[in-house]
């Protein structure tokens, strides 16, 4: 299973979704959002704050936050995407300030909906809830 956990209130978040699923036609991806019963059942069980402000990679069974995530999702993607997981070699330490400081003002950038954004019918198999 490789699910991607986002924030399904945030714009930024909703738009980087819409990103991957452009760059993923083969379907490697699954969504979920992090208020979701699967999101918050998935974070409970990789051990990671159900309050987490970060996009979060499930890969197997392995749990990627932050920078991290971003940048292992990047490496699934066609086309140029794949060259940016070669930031991985930068520790975490050095790469999630920029992270954190995105997520921060996210919502004050890019909005925030009321609610989850509703999928297509062409990828709403992609969901999971």
């Amino acid at each position: 299973m490789n699910v991607i956990l986002f924030d399904g209130q945030c714009n930024f978040c909703n738009s980087s979704v819409q990103f991957v699923i452009k760059r993923d036609p083969k379907g490697y991806f699954s969504f979920a959002s992090l208020q979701s019963s699967v999101g918050q059942e998935l974070l409970k069980k990789h051990n990671i704050d159900n309050q987490t402000d970060s996009m979060v990679f499930i890969q197997g069974e392995h749990a990627f936050i932050k920078s991290t995530a971003a940048l292992k999702i990047c490496g699934h993607l066609e086309g140029g995407w794949k060259i940016i997981q070669l930031l991985l070699v930068i520790p975490s330490f050095l790469r999630n300030p920029f992270y954190d400081f995105i997520a921060k003002n996210r919502y004050k950038w890019f909005g925030k909906k009321d609610q989850c954004m509703l999928p297509s019918a062409e990828i709403r198999n992609r969901f999971i809830d």
